[in-house]
């Protein structure tokens, strides 16, 4: 996840009535929703109690992180109801892990659906799940495992213009011409088809991404297809070469200038074109 910066101006409060209601009501899978004032990370949070036995439904939103946890060690910082920052827990004990790389790819696709309905915004991803909106990273995503929980934490940078947002590559719904964004309601949202995707996804027994319907859906959001883009690999290595597909695993296919195709299952991209 990118830092979300310094927002001069803070959105309402989340509200806790308005959120079970809309996203855990009779049959819902977010039996447990939480929202908490501060916190350091919302993902450690679910990974304790994860530990000790809460079970799958979990959901922790913070209106301040002060440790939040990004992709490769990366912070998350944001100021006070200026992002929609939260995390939930879930069991796909039914599913292979093989297949489990598909919890963060799930999890952007339900992130970026839930954007452009409630934000009319053309929101979209890079692989595997950063969500874009005008070519800036709009939101970020870190799934952690432990045992047989996994932890998804989801940080969305609602307030913030060029002043306000740390890097060039960062951006906001406020900043990307979204109009005023209840958090409230996008984070229901968000969670509704959290569960829509999970649930199809993990009922399939194998964690099939194509037999659920979810590759064709991420396929459909990905911004990276089609494109040249330059990825820097584990251990310092770059790889070049365009973006021609993801495969049934999550993994990212670039055909390289030779022709052949090298399959990447984890990696920073840039789009270079």
């Amino acid at each position: 996840m990118n830092p979300a910066g310094a927002a001069a101006t803070r959105a309402a409060p989340l509200d806790l009535a308005r959120l079970r209601a809309a996203a855990g009501g009779p049959g819902a899978m977010w039996t447990d929703v939480r929202i908490v004032a501060e916190t350091g990370s919302t993902n450690a949070d679910v990974l304790e109690l994860g530990a000790d036995g809460a079970p799958e439904g979990l959901v922790i939103a913070a209106e301040s992180q002060t440790a939040g946890r990004g992709r490769q060690g990366r912070s998350w910082q944001s100021r006070p109801a200026a992002a929609l920052t939260f995390s939930v827990l879930l069991r796909p004990r039914s599913v292979p892990q093989a297949a489990r790389g598909w919890v963060p790819l799930l999890a952007g696709v339900a992130a970026t659906r839930a954007v452009r309905q409630i934000a009319a915004v053309d929101a979209r991803l890079k692989w595997p799940n950063d969500v874009l909106l005008g070519g800036g990273k709009l939101a970020g995503i870190l799934a952690e495992q432990s045992g047989d929980a996994i932890a998804v934490g989801i940080g969305i940078n609602v307030l913030g213009r060029d002043h306000d947002l740390p890097t060039a590559t960062a951006t906001s719904l406020e900043r990307g011409g979204a109009g005023p964004t209840d958090r409230t309601e996008l984070l229901a949202e968000i969670l509704r088809q959290l569960e829509r995707w999970y649930l199809l996804w993990r009922e399939t027994g194998s964690g099939d991404a194509a037999g659920s319907g979810l590759r064709q859906e991420y396929l459909s959001l990905c911004a990276t297809l089609g494109r040249l883009v330059r990825v820097q690999l584990p251990g310092d290595r770059i790889l070049t070469g365009t973006a021609v597909d993801v495969d049934t695993a999550g993994q990212l296919l670039i055909r390289r200038g030779g022709g052949d195709i090298v399959a990447v299952s984890a990696g920073d991209v840039v789009h270079v074109r």
